[in-house]
């Protein structure tokens, strides 16, 4: 017998029901590349964190379905909270199969924890609602001492490990690209950055930083109507055409040897560079700017504070506070680059200000007879300085 979905009298949740067509991806992050206003998004991302949930809010997608826990506890996520802030409806179902039972491009509707494809109950979970959500969210803040106990003791076991990392042992190619007493501008997918980048358009302008991309970070330089000089990653984020831009590539490959970018680029028969080494990838992008003789390295998107360590949820991160570290009074974040820096007036205002000069006076002297005979005089002068015939 076929199971019907329940009428808005049978169940309150029902008159707040949301539908629209399923886009399924078990990464967020390549999922946001093609919804659309108005879909649902099928996600799998335990503790879904600030940067994911901003991208999603930023889709203008009605609703979110996570087979995983969208906040396991472990500390106070942004994403969930992000998400029911703005309006869009959230389920968590952990161990949901819809990856596997629905199909990419099905209509569904949510009601209360229900996902319905037709009149077929899918799966059923638990709706996200935003005072509990802030709730558990301010709890979490207050109890953020487990987490960060497991992330000192990751970072000092980082310490032990790679040595010679933050010792300056690490081995780079040649580059293409000159650091050499240079400002270097390194731009991640992260918190803020597309926003940030915008704040420092005059800063770009004036200065001519290098430009650096990790992974899909050289598209947002490219969006702000700016070249990258470089780009270093896995390559996994950045688009094609940006990949294509002219940027000098630098994959980056792990302790164990893996190097995932490489056979990608490859494919695309674009040259590049290896930099194997531990940490991610924006890390080696500040140890190469760094290593290279860069003047200042300007961040941005890149994890800035506790918080934000934590909401990356990677082993990893421990790298990125240590590199921090290493590099000391060369880095500045962008948001404080945006706060100090006063942009120079361009040569337009300049040439608008002097042409309206001139328009005022030649209206002054038009307007006042007295002055012709001193402007016929000037206008001898001058035809007699430039050698013109009268």
């Amino acid at each position: 017998m076929a199971v019907f979905p329940p009428t808005a009298s049978q169940n309150d949740a029902a008159s707040s029901e949301v539908s629209g067509i399923a886009r399924i991806g078990r990464r967020t992050k390549h999922l946001v590349k093609r919804l659309r206003p108005g879909d649902i998004a099928i996600i799998d991302h335990r503790d879904l964190d600030r940067v994911s949930g901003e991208d999603l809010v930023a889709c203008g997608i009605a609703g979110v379905v996570n087979c995983s826990p969208s906040s396991s506890g472990r500390y106070p996520n942004m994403g969930p909270l992000l998400l029911v802030q703005a309006g869009i409806a959230l389920i968590d179902a952990p161990g949901a199969d819809l990856m596997d039972s629905l199909s990419d491009g099905d209509p569904v509707v949510l009601r209360g924890g229900q996902v319905w494809r037709r009149d077929q109950l899918m799966a059923e979970g638990e709706r996200q609602e935003p005072e509990r959500v802030h709730a558990l969210t301010a709890k979490r803040r207050r109890e953020i001492g487990d987490a960060l106990e497991a992330f000192a003791a990751n970072t000092v076991q980082y310490m032990i490990e790679e040595q010679d990392l933050l010792s300056g042992k690490l081995e780079l190619p040649t580059f293409d690209t000159d650091f050499r007493d240079r400002p270097v501008l390194i731009v991640v997918r992260g918190v803020d950055h597309k926003r940030d980048i915008k704040a420092l358009r005059a800063y770009i302008r004036d200065v001519k930083p290098v430009l650096v991309g990790v992974d899909g970070g050289a598209d947002a330089i490219i969006d702000e109507g700016f070249k990258p000089d470089m780009i270093v990653g896995d390559m996994d984020s950045a688009t094609e055409p940006t990949l294509r831009s002219g940027a000098e590539l630098v994959v980056h490959a792990y302790s164990d040897g893996r190097a995932p970018g490489r056979n990608y680029l490859e494919s695309l028969g674009l040259d590049y560079k290896i930099v194997p080494a531990p940490g991610t990838s924006q890390d080696i992008a500040m140890l190469i700017a760094a290593e290279k003789g860069a003047e200042l390295i300007v961040s941005v998107g890149s994890h800035f504070n506790l918080v934000e360590f934590l909401d990356k949820n990677r082993q990893g991160m421990a790298s990125t506070f240590l590199t921090r570290l290493r590099i000391g009074e060369l880095l500045v974040d962008a948001k404080g680059v945006s706060r100090l820096y006063r942009p120079q007036p361009g040569l337009a205002p300049v040439l608008l200000l002097a042409a309206t000069g001139v328009v005022a006076l030649i209206v002054v002297i038009l307007l006042t007879p007295a002055l012709h005979d001193v402007a016929d005089l000037l206008w001898l002068k001058l035809q007699v300085l430039l050698g013109i015939d009268a």
